[in-house]
């Protein structure tokens, strides 16, 4: 099998949401072909670039995700099994990506906020940032402010992503970022929120620098926040 075609099969299985060779896809009759994990492995076995694996098998892919999404082919658990599957792939890359000195673009914290036990929308966003090439601190649900404030001290974070889901826990993203300000870190760290009940104006408001709909929004913001 060519590079190119290794690569193509890859990004193919990205967006079927296939990890594993056992596992189905959204089209029938692909339990037991090469999925992710066998594709990378064969990939870097060929000498294929862990770079070129990263972009044009990985990330490149959920784009094509991200468009299905949008036009109501893909739910929110198709979307989630693609990024699982970037995730499972970025695993086996990763230490390859480092011997090949590919830089981390910067370290990002990743948290849903105190009281707040959803993690669908911030799995999709962790996984495809650390798909895009950064460093992902994720600190899962339910984290309290001290908590958050002390990553972002250890791990000298860049970035600062905060997710919630009701309107009643969106309230301790205020505290976070009141935190970082009083940390003195308000400068230094960047803060991008997220969740359905969330908005620009709400960002706005507790001084967040930015409000992401969804994980392209939040790789789209951090292009621009280099």
């Amino acid at each position: 099998m060519e590079n190119a075609e290794l690569l193509q099969k890859i990004a193919w299985n990205v967006v079927q949401g296939r990890i594993e060779a056992e596992d189905e896809g959204f089209d029938e009759g692909l339990e037991g072909q090469p999925a992710v994990t066998e594709l990378v492995t064969e990939a870097l076995e060929k000498g294929v670039s862990p770079a070129d694996i990263l972009v044009d098998g990985l990330t490149d892919s959920m784009t094509v995700v991200g468009e299905k999404f949008e036009k109501g082919e893909y739910l929110i658990p198709d979307m989630l099994a693609a990024a699982e599957a970037v995730g499972a792939g970025m695993d086996i890359l990763t230490p390859h990506l480092l011997r090949d000195g590919v830089e981390s673009k910067g370290r990002f914290v990743i948290a849903t906020v105190a009281g707040d036990l959803h993690d669908i929308g911030k799995n999709i966003v962790s996984i495809m940032i650390k798909g895009a090439g950064y460093e992902v601190i994720d600190l899962g649900v339910d984290v309290p402010t001290p908590r958050i404030i002390e990553a972002v001290k250890e791990h000298q974070a860049p970035f600062l992503g905060l997710s919630a889901l009701l309107t009643t826990t969106m309230r301790n993203m205020r505290e976070v970022i009141d935190q970082l300000k009083a940390e003195g870190l308000a400068d230094s760290t960047r803060v991008c929120i997220g969740g359905a009940p969330t908005s620009p104006e709400f960002a706005a408001e507790i001084g967040a620098d930015v409000h992401c709909a969804d994980a392209f929004a939040a790789i789209d913001w951090l292009r621009t926040a280099q």
